[in-house]
């Protein structure tokens, strides 16, 4: 009798020991566990936003996410796929999300899920000093320079008219503005950030930056997610952490040298919710 009752008190140690061992390697509680590094891929060719700086992906995208991931208590693994492949890695599900100054619109929420918004952008016009253009409307009969599958690219659509031979389309911003610089093109459009950093950063181009509010809606940029994830959720939370403590601020001082508007971002933050 004694050495069943000691028999099935080992059994039930061994059981507990067993258990304990099988939550240790799971990493801790459930919620520990479902923190883990997260697939990210970017287009870095979109300075100041996200770019090559030696074999380093930086920029202000990249320390926006690094903030939120912190704060979410995900590690990251970042990678530079390209524009289009970024859509195609999120679609399948290969990559966990993607930040890479992508707009939110209707159309891109059919196929994917995005986060709050965390960066309000419009679209502006990049031309030589001496250029004649002042607007949008002065564009039309000229020849301009987009990056393909962007904002900028369908507002050129619109204005004037799809497939119409003066709309260069090339696979960064970078490639567009060559293209002007080399007398290929009269002007880029794409978002204020990168066109109105280039022309300060390169003073010796002589170029400015054109305004047209009439012509070019305000946007916001969002994190990519494939759609139904459940990192929505916890990175949502996170960025409006880091907008209430300062730290997106400091991020967006430390890369353009000026405060956010934080009213219109939070106010769209909350139409979004």
């Amino acid at each position: 009798m004694k050495k069943r009752f000691f028999a099935i008190v080992m059994m039930a140690i061994t059981a507990l020991i067993v258990t304990a061992c099988g939550t240790s390697s799971s990493g801790g509680t459930g919620t520990e566990a479902e923190k883990k590094e997260l697939r990210v891929v970017t287009d870095a060719a979109y300075a100041p936003f996200e770019y090559m700086e030696g074999d380093k992906i930086v920029g202000f995208d990249i320390d926006f996410l690094k903030a939120v991931a912190k704060e979410a208590g995900y590690e990251l693994k970042i990678e530079n796929v390209g524009w289009d492949p970024i859509f195609v890695e999120i679609k399948s599900e290969r990559a966990d999300l993607a930040v890479s100054s992508i707009s939110i619109n209707d159309e891109r929420k059919q196929t994917y899920d995005f986060s709050l918004p965390y960066f309000l952008s419009t679209n502006k016009i990049l031309v030589r000093e001496d250029s004649e253009i002042k607007s949008a409307a002065d564009l039309k009969g000229k020849v301009v320079a987009v990056q393909n599958g962007t904002t900028g690219q369908a507002a050129m659509d619109k204005l004037l008219g799809k497939n119409n031979e003066d709309i260069k389309k090339f696979d960064n911003n970078n490639l567009a503005i060559m293209e002007m610089l080399s007398g290929g093109a009269d002007a880029v459009v794409a978002d204020n950030g990168v066109v109105e950093v280039y022309a300060k950063n390169n003073p010796k181009e002589k170029l400015k930056v054109i305004e047209d509010s009439g012509s070019f809606e305000a946007e916001y940029y969002g994190i990519l997610f494939p759609k139904g994830t459940d990192l929505k959720a916890d990175l949502d939370k996170a960025i409006k952490k880091i907008v209430e403590n300062g730290t997106y601020e400091e991020i967006y001082q430390k890369w353009f040298g000026q405060e956010p508007n934080l009213k219109m971002l939070k106010a769209e933050q909350e139409a979004s919710e």
